[in-house]
């Protein structure tokens, strides 16, 4: 986490979090979600603007993290900005190297691979669940024939709980 949001959120400790605002779809890529994008539904109804401001991205990148109850979110300042996730709180990029990189930019070595009901490739690190980009998915079954990690068949629906992460944080009642 930024230094600069550490002492924001030191000076200004009681700012209320924010819920809907930030989506993150299976590809990796960050939604803005303003009431417009919010009212027309869902996060998978409405995803709402691509951000494409790469310092932006950036900072939100070093600032995501995971709260005791499983949801991600992007620490802003004094402000938390709950994710609404597509599938998962990661996005792992298979780089030819042998890395494997989630959409953050950080590296992690997994250490298992799932495959879901509808042929979606995961990889489970200390880090936490991601789904393989779409486009890394060739490499992923060449690193499997390598048995570069152990795999297992899962329902889709069975990944949250078990991994511990929420899609769709919802604000808590007052």
């Amino acid at each position: 986490m930024d230094d600069i949001v550490r002492q924001a959120m030191a000076k200004w400790p009681n700012v209320p979090d924010c819920f809907g605002w930030l989506g993150l779809d299976a590809r990796g890529q960050w939604f803005l979600r303003d009431e417009a994008a919010q009212a027309r539904g869902t996060f998978a109804q409405s995803k709402g603007d691509l951000l494409q401001h790469e310092k932006l991205l950036a900072f939100i990148a070093r600032n995501y993290a995971c709260d005791a109850q499983g949801r991600w979110f992007f620490q802003n300042g004094p402000q938390r900005v709950y994710v609404e996730l597509e599938e998962t709180p990661i996005v792992w990029r298979l780089q030819p190297d042998g890395q494997v990189q989630a959409h953050t930019g950080v590296c992690a070595v997994p250490d298992a691979c799932l495959v879901d009901e509808a042929g979606r490739v995961y990889l489970a690190a200390p880090l936490g669940l991601g789904l393989v980009h779409s486009q890394d998915v060739g490499l992923a079954a060449d690193w499997l024939e390598q048995q570069r990690w152990p795999l297992e068949n899962v329902l889709a629906s069975s990944l949250a709980q078990r991994f511990g992460f929420v899609r769709s944080p919802a604000q808590p009642s007052a």
